[in-house]
C-alpha cells in the first residue's frame, strides 16, 4: 500500500504554493517602490521639459497649415 496523504494539508500546500507563484510574478510586474516611481517620473518631466524648450517653434504653429 501506498503513504496516506491527509488531504486538507495537500489541498492547502497546493494552494499556498499557486498563491507564492502568482506574488512571485506580480513582484515582478509591480516590483517598483515608490522613491523609484516618483524618481523616474521626475527624470521623465525633466527631460520633456528640456526638450520642449529646445522647440523652433511654438506648439500652435504645428496646427497652422500655413506656418508648416
Amino acid at each position: 500500500m501506498g503513504d496516506l496523504i491527509n488531504l486538507r494539508l495537500a489541498r492547502k500546500r497546493r494552494d499556498r504554493e499557486a498563491a507564492a507563484a502568482g506574488a512571485e510574478q506580480n513582484r515582478i510586474s509591480f516590483g517598483r517602490g515608490k522613491a523609484e516611481r516618483r524618481l523616474s517620473e521626475a527624470e521623465k518631466g525633466l527631460a520633456d521639459r528640456s526638450h520642449a524648450a529646445h522647440r523652433r517653434s511654438p506648439d500652435n504653429a504645428l496646427d497652422d497649415p500655413d506656418r508648416g
